[in-house]
């Protein structure tokens, strides 16, 4: 693991206000889901600044309560000068790594990976060797991560139907197993358990207590 220990990756995570995020899970969270969608975020920094790989992690959102979240982790924050859309808020990321970090790849990193482990980062980020490489999620019909080597374009295409738009510009699918906690995005009630069961970070976790807490009329149970 020696080889692993020079940081040469800088990644862009885009945010949401939280205020609108995460709107399919308000049918079974409506009162926690702007909470859960901030810890899912605070979660998936944390995790990739763990990251022997990762050198910095901007997280792209004009959210006040999440820049102070992941600023506390370590994260640093970049307005979303462009306000218009994902693309464009990494867009705006990748600009402000290359500008930054310019000898560095730059990742594009989902937001809600609540259940993101280090290592597993870790190894798909060794294993991004092309030009441009991405994973796919669990579905098999979306992005979770996508990475672009120094000099190359980002050029993102997140959205419905982005593993095949990402795979048709001539970036490539990491082909890895044991990597399902950076392929476990949540954008579903059901999506949440199985985070769950892969094991969420603190945030999420301290989160999901509540939440049970509220739904039982105690506090403190463990998810």
């Amino acid at each position: 693991m020696a080889d692993l220990q020079v940081a040469s990756w800088t990644l862009a995570i885009p945010v949401k206000r939280t205020a609108i995020a995460k709107s399919r899970l308000a049918a079974a969270y409506p009162q926690h889901r702007p909470e859960l969608a901030r810890a899912f975020a605070v979660d998936t920094t944390a995790a990739a600044l763990a990251s022997p790989l990762v050198r910095a992690v901007l997280v792209v959102t004009d959210d006040p309560v999440v820049a102070a979240d992941v600023t506390a982790v370590g994260a640093r924050v970049v307005p979303d000068l462009p306000s218009a859309g994902l693309n464009e808020a990494l867009l705006h990321g990748a600009e402000v790594a290359a500008a930054e970090f310019p000898d560095d790849g730059v990742v594009a990193l989902s937001a809600d990976l609540p259940a993101l482990r280090p290592g597993e980062l870790t190894a798909v980020l060794a294993a991004c060797s092309a030009p441009r490489s991405f994973v796919i999620d669990l579905p098999g019909t979306g992005t979770t991560l996508l990475a672009a080597a120094p000099g190359t374009a980002l050029d993102p295409r997140f959205g419905v139907g982005s593993a095949l738009a990402h795979q048709a510009s001539g970036a490539v699918a990491v082909e890895l197993t044991g990597i399902d906690s950076v392929r476990r995005d949540v954008d579903t009630a059901a999506d949440l358990a199985h985070a769950v069961q892969l094991g969420v970070g603190p945030a999420t976790a301290d989160m999901m207590s509540l939440v049970l807490g509220a739904a039982t009329g105690t506090e403190g149970l463990a998810c």
